[in-house]
């Protein structure tokens, strides 16, 4: 029999397609919903443990998005995200989270202290699958921008070392960072697959 609470979540989500965001940062969590939800997306969310693999961005994801449907057993959406040193070709990619937990935001500048090139990639790639077995799919969203002193709120991961058009991240009011954002970039493309289809193929 369903609970108040299951029966209360399927009358929100009737109608709308709903996609399952394995994730337990609550940061996370947000930005999606609030550039998925207002295109009608409705986002479920839960936290599982994943391995950590080695690899590239893609190669990383698609190993998330496997774990994650087996654990399930069914359709998942996760996300892996990177930050890429331009003169680092590509480093720390995505290995930006230990990084962030080993040398912090200023030892993140400290990596650059050798080269004139400051400039970085904030890379968001979510990866879809539909469950055990089936295909996984990737959705890539870039913004290039550039490695500064940490500025603004120290609350999310390395937005205040990563500075697009004058602002860091950190700076930024959240919908207008939700505007221009990698996520952002990323999940517009998941929100044209969904809306062309996707989810019912």
């Amino acid at each position: 029999m369903a609970t108040a609470t299951t029966a209360a979540a399927a009358a929100e989500t009737a109608g709308r397609p709903v996609v399952n965001f394995i994730t337990g940062n609550a940061n996370k969590l947000r930005e999606v919903r609030a550039i998925l939800e207002p295109a009608g997306i409705a986002v479920r969310s839960e936290a599982l443990d994943l391995p950590e693999v080695q690899g590239t961005l893609d190669d990383v994801t698609r190993a998330k998005c496997r774990a994650a449907a087996a654990a399930v057993a069914g359709p998942v959406l996760v996300e892996d995200t990177g930050l890429c040193f331009d003169a680092l070709h590509g480093l720390p990619g995505p290995y930006i989270k230990w990084f962030m937990q080993s040398v912090g935001h200023v030892g993140l500048n400290n990596l650059l202290a050798a080269y004139e090139d400051k400039s970085a990639q904030a890379v968001a790639t979510f990866g879809f699958c539909r469950g055990p077995g089936h295909e996984v799919l990737l959705f890539q969203g870039r913004t290039h921008g550039k490695i500064v002193p940490p500025r603004g709120p120290a609350t999310f991961g390395w937005d205040p070392v990563f500075e697009y058009d004058g602002q860091t991240y950190a700076e930024m009011d959240k919908d207008e960072k939700n505007k221009i954002s990698h996520r952002f970039k990323a999940l517009e493309k998941l929100r044209a697959w969904i809306e062309a289809g996707g989810l019912a193929e």
